[in-house]
């Protein structure tokens, strides 16, 4: 079976004559009988796309806790269980079992979008088999089988067509194209793309108008959509610039740990003469010290508090890490259908022969004017805009409705867009239909590239009004419409025109019109092949967003490189770009899918510095694009609608789906979803997740220090022979309860101003740099000598062991209150109003934990539990005096390092 569906994939179907397929295929008209269906089916297998081989829920569950930082919790987990702190061993457990719940609810996403994929299959569909119409269930068809598609039907398989009539596909999901595709019978070359493949119906995509039949030559893992697949199912989701940065942080952590662990126990039984035992009880102190428990739980919610803050700014996180992985973006892949533009055809241009004028407004709201050189324009001061407006509501089979204020178009793109301009000229579609009705139509069809409406007055009268290709229509026409009556053609003034209009990326539409005599009810071709008169051409575009032109703008600033990767056409691509300000000025040259194909990769590698846009390009292409870019160690947000964008949403590093008019598949692909399908949103993202990796550092910045202090205090009684000043039992209760507050506090930290005015952080940037190491170095230092003296200058005057400890304890924590504002701003300093109270949260926060301080230090219950002793005033205000130094100190570190990086530029 494998290898008939390798045959299927191999052969150019679109290359062949449909004479030529049917006889490859061995069969007629009639179809196939049932035998020969059975026996095909046995053949080919059933027409639909094959389950990936999924994880168990078990082992998919287990995984989430194959991590070296889930592995130190749970280590901490049994540290404490073992010292018989049972509660905070549970709350440690918690957080692992939190983590791993969370990362197994987010799994599963290639599953998920086979699953999307596979039902994106037509249930049933319109067969001839033995001569006769069946209805047969998609899954049972079979290549070979004679399919009729109509109007709102939904392509069952991949079929090539032997007979079309004004048949339409929208292809959107395969190709990103705007407007539906015209279909035909004819042959095309062997390696023309899915976009140009006239003769083809794809399996999933959906017939807008018209009628065919076609004879299926591909099913289910055959057809291009189960190509596709393919290449999703065989694509490694890529970890998180942070995910790596952690997983590494925490091997170095833990190795470090064990070694100094181990040299403190040799260290003491060997040279300072303690006990095995107790040395053993200091080095579990010293690694329960040493190991920031709660730095994946902040981390989590982080991470967490991220995602709520994008989503009320209109972007869905499917995968928690991802939110950090925004703040390393370096380029942004984005489809221009739908993502950059509207995807709603607009008429921007009318030329007539009384001038040129450009329309304002987009999409299918009818607001909007006609201007020319600045000044607007009625139809009445010029009758030719009025005819031509009427000419083409009357010429068209689309209708356009408003409901809760959106207006929303039934009928094909371009002939609403021309709707739409006649409403923006005052005009009423139902008036003038009522006035002109239609007698008569020739229906557009590909053969003959136009479309004519035959119409009777209430006066006598009787008109042809042609619309189509420009090309096509000039060959009709012998004269042009000029102030009120026929001239002779100027076709050089109008062939010149077309190729200005053309070379902006518009699609045109010329139209034409013939008085006729008033009897003639039934149109011919022989009507319209000459004798008309032009009145003018519109030129039609899908235009950008005017938000999006502003985010790619904004996205520059913040030295992210926008690349267009659409399925469209190289001009129309082309002229977006550079009304978009992508790219490098006007002149813009899009790379087409052809041209990829022949390039190799040094050339490609080369060609990605300078090339922005790439049209007609396949969901490999895609997929090349963001691998090639990735390995010049870009990091790569990709964006996208259709089926043909998933396998490139999910190797980017921030695969990003639309909401609204993407697909189930692309948005099970992606890592974030925008609800409103604005680009703008991205530029939004990219802000919250540079703003959420600069929490992070500073969550670990102020985390690692208490550490480092705890860990410092125990060396350092130790190489002084002193009894430890805080138990592994109160380091504990430090390092959980100012993670819960003053850390998470952290977490709702604003953007700082420049935050989008910076270039992105390399991916393989550390997360701590020589800079950040050297501030968590300096604090530890200021915290181990006010914490170690404090406890020898009580014990030097005869302090009990309980109150010297209390009062350790309570001075790093006070420590960590002041270091907590300094935390805020890594580099500015916070001796202001902003730096002092703004951040509520890191207030309420402060006042918790000194009601949490109190209990520890006054409560019966917990003085029994943690073996603490009340405190007298005088030992408060010491206290208070020596904790708050580090706020003083670390800004006075602060203001010599902006000094210096002055100086350093100045030079």
């Amino acid at each position: 079976m494998a290898e008939e569906k390798e045959a299927q994939t191999a052969i150019p179907w679109h290359s062949l004559a449909p004479d030529n397929v049917l006889s490859r295929l061995d069969v007629g008209e009639k179809g196939l009988d049932e035998n020969e269906a059975a026996m095909r089916l046995e053949r080919y297998g059933r027409n639909s796309l094959t389950p990936q081989k999924k994880r168990g829920p078990l082992l998919r569950l287990l995984q989430q806790f194959h991590n070296v930082l889930i592995y130190v919790l749970l280590i901490t987990g049994v540290v404490t269980a073992a010292l018989g702190h049972w509660i905070d061993s549970s709350v440690i457990l918690l957080v692992v079992v939190i983590n791993a719940l969370i990362g197994f609810m987010q799994e599963g996403k290639a599953e998920k979008a086979m699953e999307a994929i596979g039902g994106m299959l037509a249930v049933k569909a319109a067969v001839r088999r033995n001569g006769q119409m069946q209805t047969v269930i998609a899954e049972e068809l079979v290549p070979g089988d004679i399919v009729m598609l109509q109007s709102g039907d939904r392509v069952p398989a991949d079929l090539r067509l032997f007979h079309t009539r004004e048949l339409r596909i929208d292809e959107a999901l395969l190709t990103g194209e705007s407007v539906p595709a015209e279909k035909s019978t004819a042959t095309v070359d062997e390696h023309a793309g899915v976009g140009d493949r006239k003769g083809m119906a794809h399996s999933g995509t959906f017939v807008t108008y018209g009628q065919g039949s076609g004879v299926i030559v591909a099913t289910g893992d055959s057809t291009e959509i189960g190509r596709i697949s393919g290449l999703l199912s065989g694509i490694e989701t890529l970890t998180t610039p942070l995910l790596r940065q952690m997983t590494a942080f925490g091997h170095v952590l833990s190795l470090v740990i064990v070694l100094i662990a181990a040299a403190t126990f040799a260290f003491g039984v060997l040279v300072q003469d303690y006990s095995a035992t107790d040395m053993f009880l200091a080095a579990v102190g010293l690694a329960v010290a040493a190991i920031p428990e709660g730095l994946p739980a902040i981390m989590t919610i982080t991470l967490a508090i991220g995602v709520q803050r994008m989503a009320r700014r209109n972007v869905i996180i499917r995968r928690l890490p991802v939110v950090e992985t925004l703040g390393s973006v370096s380029v942004i892949c984005s489809d221009k259908t739908g993502t950059l533009t509207r995807n709603e055809m607009t008429v921007q241009s009318v030329v007539v022969g009384s001038g040129c004028y450009e329309v304002s407004g987009v999409g299918y709201d009818p607001h909007g004017e006609l201007r020319n050189n600045d000044h607007t324009v009625t139809i009445d001061e010029d009758p030719l805009l009025h005819e031509l407006a009427r000419a083409g509501m009357l010429c068209n089979d689309s209708n356009l409705r408003e409901k809760d204020s959106q207006w929303a178009l039934h009928g094909d793109p371009t002939e609403g867009a021309l709707m739409v301009l006649g409403m923006k000229m005052g005009m009423n579609p139902e008036h003038e239909q009522e006035s002109l009705p239609r007698s008569d139509v020739i229906p557009f069809e590909s053969e003959h590239r136009f479309m004519a409406t035959l119409h009777h007055d209430h006066s006598g009268h009787a008109f042809i009004y042609v619309k189509g290709a420009p090309e096509r229509v000039l060959e009709m026409c012998h004269q042009q419409r000029e102030r009120g009556e026929d001239v002779p053609l100027d076709r050089r003034y109008w062939e010149t025109l077309i190729e200005q209009m053309a070379q902006r990326g518009q699609r045109l539409l010329a139209i034409a019109s013939r008085p006729v005599d008033a009897s003639m009810n039934c149109l011919s071709f022989s009507e319209v092949e000459d004798g008309l008169s032009l009145i003018g051409i519109v030129g039609i575009i899908d235009p950008p967003r005017e938000e999006a032109i502003r985010a790619v703008e904004d996205c520059r600033s913040a030295g992210i490189r926008v690349k267009m990767i659409t399925g469209d056409h190289a001009v129309t691509a082309a002229a977006i770009a550079r009304a978009m300000g992508i790219g490098d000025g006007e002149n813009i040259k899009a790379i087409t899918g052809n041209e990829l194909e022949d390039m190799q990769d040094a050339e490609l590698d080369k060609t990605l510095e300078h090339a922005a846009v790439f049209a007609r390009t396949s969901p490999e292409h895609k997929l090349r694009l963001v691998k090639a870019l990735q390995a010049k160690g870009k990091v790569v947000a990709m964006t996208g609608d259709g089926v043909n964008d998933a396998p490139a949403l999910k190797r980017a590093d921030v695969g990003i789906a639309m909401g609204q008019k993407g697909t189930e598949v692309s948005k099970e692909a992606a890592e974030m979803v925008l609800t409103d399908d604005n680009f703008v949103s991205i530029a939004h993202a990219v802000e919250e997740g540079r703003t959420v990796y600069d929490n992070l550092k500073k969550a670990i910045i102020f985390i690692l220090p208490t550490n480092g202090g705890e860990a410092l205090t125990i060396l350092a009684a130790i190489a002084l022979g002193r009894m430890m000043p805080i138990t592994a039992v109160q380091i504990l209760w430090v390092n959980m309860i100012t993670a819960v507050t003053l850390a998470l506090a952290l977490a709702f930290e604003p953007p700082e101003e420049n935050i989008m005015r910076r270039q992105p952080r390399a991916p393989d940037e550390p997360l701590l740099s020589r800079f950040l190491v050297w501030r968590i170095v300096f604090v530890s230092l200021i915290l181990v000598s006010g914490t170690f003296g404090i406890f020898i200058w009580l014990r030097e005057n005869g302090a009990s062991i309980e109150l010297a400890r209390t009062a350790a304890v309570n001075t790093l924590v006070m420590f960590e209150i002041f270091y907590l504002f300094n935390s805020r701003f890594i580099n500015e300093s916070v001796l202001s109003r902003k730096g002092l109270f703004g951040n509520h949260y890191a207030l309420i926060a402060i006042g918790v934990l000194l009601i949490m301080q109190i209990g520890f230090t006054y409560l019966p219950p917990l003085q029994l539990l943690f073996h603490t002793t009340p405190l007298d005033a005088v030992t408060w205000g010491v206290i208070m005096a020596i904790a708050s130094s580090v706020l003083f100190l670390v800004e006075l570190e602060k203001w010599l390092v902006r000094l210096f990086r002055n100086r350093t530029l100045q030079v």
